[in-house]
């Protein structure tokens, strides 16, 4: 699968995927749009992982993507739970009025 396509490419999509996750955490105030965007960066830290890891014909990189993605996943269920009392408390997800729960 891997033998069509060069690494090269799948380096260029990895990064151009990372990139679009930190400008996607660095502009955004929407919490839920926040936590997108960070799986996006971890997703594209698991395509480079699974390149390379299958590139060199070693199956460490997959072992580590199979750990990324747990974390991913309990990240997502605590992100989640952390929005449904943002939104419980202040009626807006946006992360500026998060501010408003220290009093």
């Amino acid at each position: 699968m891997f033998k069509d396509i060069f690494i090269d490419h799948y380096i260029y999509l990895s990064v151009v995927l990372f990139c679009i996750g930190i400008v996607g955490v660095l502009t955004r105030r929407n919490a839920i749009v926040l936590f997108m965007s960070v799986e996006l960066m971890l997703n594209a830290v698991n395509l480079l992982l699974v390149a390379f890891s299958s590139k060199f014909g070693d199956a460490s990189g997959q072992v580590f993507v199979f750990f990324i993605m747990t974390v991913a996943a309990a990240e997502v269920a605590v992100g989640l739970a952390i929005i449904v009392m943002l939104f419980r408390n202040t009626q807006s997800i946006d992360i500026g009025t998060s501010n408003r729960l220290k009093s």
